[in-house]
């Protein structure tokens, strides 16, 4: 609709590049009708816990006249904010690839980059349900969870679960604008950014309600600045775990270079695992490389530019001084999927 409306477009412009336009006027306005609750429009919108309701054959049209009316407060909107995807269901791309760091046992220090409203902090406390081909399902995760990640497994390979509970005794978020889950105003423009599908907003409804009843830390700054004083005051017996999702995509090289540096002077020093769930880089069309800096099979390369956008899956590990970095496999930036690769071991 918003490719080819040159009236919703020009709102659109406004909105400088680097903010996701497309993604954040869709924000924006779904911000708008939830708070204002427009009829028949918020009907077709899901609410938590209820079936996906069908789009009227007006969705269309009351949804354009609904953004034009309202366009100096979307506009307003975009300036004020930014896209920020809190989605939970990634959780399930991160849980198979820590299964070797929560096998062992240990007390685990999570530390989450990006973190906006830090959901992924709370992995463990999720019900995961992972089905394969042949109707073989895999449950995972906490069993009585109000938060259930379902994912389909693509392919042949199934990924490895963890076979304990993980023993996470630590809890750090590290943003440049942490995000307070208690805030009424963050909690609405958050429910807003999210895909607004019924199993997604059902997700998101009730991984907050964990949120704000376990607080976790969370740090404000940069990850290149902070995050050595942060793994600097986690104790030593601690397996520090590192994760990510769609963050270090937006990482300039240089960025990018410096952050792996400070995580291989961390890992020359301690054991440590870092998990990141990031698009090919450099955004677009030119994508060829991973996050972590493992090597990409070249059909990889070439489904990526067919198909779009997907995430990569990848651990970076120190175990008594030996760095292992792995393609682990792909998955769908919703979770709607998730496919396992063999590990490919530098």
């Amino acid at each position: 609709m918003l490719e080819s409306d040159t009236e919703l477009l020009a709102i659109a412009a406004t909105i400088p590049a680097e903010k996701l336009p497309p993604l954040l006027f869709q924000a924006a306005a779904a911000f708008l009708v939830l708070q204002l609750e427009p009829q028949p429009l918020r009907s077709w919108f899901p609410r938590p816990g209820e079936a996906q309701p069908p789009l009227g054959a007006e969705f269309a049209d009351e949804y354009r006249v609904f953004c034009l009316d309202h366009r100096d407060r979307l506009v307003d909107l975009c300036a004020r904010h930014r896209y920020q995807m809190n989605e939970v269901g990634r959780c399930a791309d991160l849980l198979p690839a820590l299964a070797p760091a929560i096998d062992t046992g240990r007390e685990i220090a999570l530390v989450d980059i990006g973190t906006g409203a830090g959901l992924a902090l709370h992995l463990d406390r999720y019900r995961y349900r992972y089905r394969g081909a042949g109707g073989r399902i895999v449950n995972a995760g906490r069993e009585r969870s109000s938060v259930e990640i379902e994912t389909e497994v693509r392919g042949s390979r199934f990924p490895a679960l963890p076979t304990a509970p993980a023993r996470i005794t630590d809890r750090v978020g590290i943003d440049i604008e942490p995000l307070d889950l208690d805030d009424p105003e963050v909690r609405s423009w958050l429910a807003a950014c999210v895909p607004q599908e019924t199993g997604a907003v059902t997700r998101f409804h009730h991984a907050v309600q964990i949120a704000r009843e376990n607080a976790v830390r969370a740090i404000r700054g940069d990850a290149r600045a902070v995050l050595p004083e942060v793994l600097a005051a986690i104790p030593d017996d601690r397996l520090v775990c590192l994760v990510d999702s769609y963050v270090h995509v937006f990482f300039s090289d240089e960025d990018l270079r410096a952050f792996r540096d400070i995580v291989d002077r961390a890992g020359a020093d301690r054991d440590l695992y870092w998990v990141s769930v990031d698009p090919l880089i450099p955004m677009g069309s030119r994508a060829s490389r991973s996050v972590l800096g493992v090597g990409v099979p070249e059909r990889l390369v070439q489904r990526n530019r067919r198909e779009g956008v997907f995430g990569v899956i990848g651990r970076l590990s120190y175990r008594r001084g030996r760095r292992e970095c792995a393609l682990l496999g792909i998955a769908h930036p919703g979770a709607a999927w998730l496919e396992w690769l063999a590990p490919a071991l530098e």
